[in-house]
């Protein structure tokens, strides 16, 4: 039995967890509504204040994706009664970036601005101190969603090993190389 799947995830108040007959779980909350499509080998049972997950069979497949949906489920239930954040920390001289509605504006030190469209149900706000780095803060309910906007976003300049110059998350440990030594 999968040690995660096998949890049940807890409902908090003013959450409620909805499964149909073609295994589609609806999650509703004071933050919103996310809908997951479950394998059929998979069983979402809604008990009391508790979902419960299952599977059919013990085949390989059927193992992991009995502790995948647990965990997608977890996700939606927090999602909607607390949601996420994730932030990221751009480094660098003249690195800088400028929320406006869904577009944010990035100067990374390229020749060019970098305009950046997000999807409607993330939001994101900007940071910026005076001799300091701005900070991009992402918030969503939807876990998935928020890590892909944010690699993304990390992907237009990924922290080189040498100075640490790029966009990295906020506490994010980098694996910093030496540069050249002089020869005496």
């Amino acid at each position: 039995m999968s040690r995660i799947g096998k949890l049940p995830v807890q409902i908090p108040e003013k959450v409620t967890v909805s499964v149909n007959a073609d295994n589609l779980v609806t999650v509703k909350g004071p933050l919103g509504e996310l809908t997951q499509q479950v394998d059929p080998a998979i069983t979402v049972e809604v008990e009391e204040a508790q979902v419960v997950v299952g599977r059919k069979t013990d085949e390989k497949e059927h193992r992991a994706k009995h502790g995948l949906y647990r965990s997608l489920i977890s996700n939606m239930v927090i999602g909607v009664s607390e949601g996420f954040e994730t932030q990221q920390e751009l480094i660098g001289v003249g690195y800088k970036a400028e929320a406006n509605g869904q577009m944010l504006y990035l100067a990374l030190g390229f020749s060019h601005t970098i305009l950046f469209e997000l999807p409607p149900e993330v939001k994101v706000e900007v940071k910026s101190e005076k001799r300091g780095n701005s900070t991009v803060i992402f918030r969503s309910i939807d876990k998935q969603l928020i890590g892909q906007v944010a690699a993304k976003l990390r992907s237009l300049r990924p922290p080189e090993p040498y100075k640490g110059k790029g966009i990295k998350f906020v506490g994010e440990e980098l694996r910093r190389k030496a540069g050249k030594s002089a020869k005496v």
